[in-house]
């Protein structure tokens, strides 16, 4: 859906990231039985929390301002969507992380879009328990 305006920027989002599901089945069962289905169902509620604010925060920062803290954040957010089996959320975020140097505001403001997009679908896949 944006791609198209990422077509002329210097750091493109590759079409594979459509191909990428939003969640990968299995990875929330590995780690259930890695720490249980409880401590499992507290990292996920935490997951979503942290998630949800620092797709905020984001918003909130400036390239030229905050670019430290933005591959800081991104690098967390692609870690963390990993353990969860978000592919696509953590490829964004890597994403982020490897070009935030070198991305515009407005090629950063279209990444935070497809990010946004990434965490709602993934949590559309979320199994409902």
């Amino acid at each position: 859906m944006f791609q198209a305006m990422f077509e002329v920027t210097a750091a493109p989002i590759p079409k594979a990231l459509d191909a990428e599901p939003a969640r990968e089945p299995g990875a929330y069962e590995a780690l259930v039985r890695e720490i249980g289905e409880d401590g499992a169902c507290e990292v996920r509620d935490v997951f979503w929390s942290e998630t949800c604010a620092r797709l905020q925060l984001f918003r909130t920062l400036s390239l030229a301002q905050h670019l430290p803290r933005i591959i800081r954040e991104a690098h967390s957010l692609k870690s963390a969507a990993g353990t969860f089996g978000y592919s696509r959320l953590a490829a964004l975020a890597l994403r982020l992380e490897q070009t935030a140097e070198t991305l515009g505001e407005a090629e950063f403001c279209e990444l935070l879009d497809l990010m946004d997009a990434a965490y709602a679908a993934a949590r559309a896949q979320e199994p409902r328990g």
